[in-house]
């Protein structure tokens, strides 16, 4: 089993609206527009992900597992690899509840998208000063 923890933290502007896709960036300021994204400053993109990892989601249909860590929360998240992924963006993680692929995406046919996290866990993300982690776990 591999695991990756990429921290990051919350913001002002945090909607979780988007109902395809959830992202997390390094970024360290988020417009409105950006309503998939539930986080910024953070720790890791997709370029900076292990490469044992990589391997592993750059696998056709592994099974690819996310915890979303909101103290005291943990949210489970499951999606698909395939061996189109990139995995070379430098600044953002993507989550996608379809099948598109970008440099940005991670997993397909995500089992949530941004607009699903529960609204308890997503005003906690409203607080710049919170951190949470997005845990990345394959077999």
């Amino acid at each position: 089993m591999i695991i990756e923890e990429i921290k990051f933290f919350g913001h002002k502007n945090v909607l979780s609206l988007h109902p395809r896709t959830l992202e997390i960036t390094k970024d360290q300021d988020l417009t409105s527009n950006g309503d998939c994204i539930i986080g910024v400053k953070a720790t890791k993109a997709c370029f900076d992900i292990r490469t044992d990892l990589k391997q592993k989601i750059r696998t056709k249909n592994s099974h690819i597992e996310f915890e979303l860590i909101v103290e005291p929360y943990v949210f489970r998240i499951s999606g698909l690899g395939s061996s189109e992924l990139s995995l070379d963006h430098k600044h953002d993680i993507v989550l996608r509840k379809s099948t598109f692929i970008c440099s940005r995406t991670v997993c397909l046919n995500s089992s949530i998208a941004a607009v699903d996290i529960p609204r308890h866990i997503i005003e906690l993300l409203r607080d710049p000063e919170k951190e949470a982690t997005l845990r990345i776990i394959a077999d």
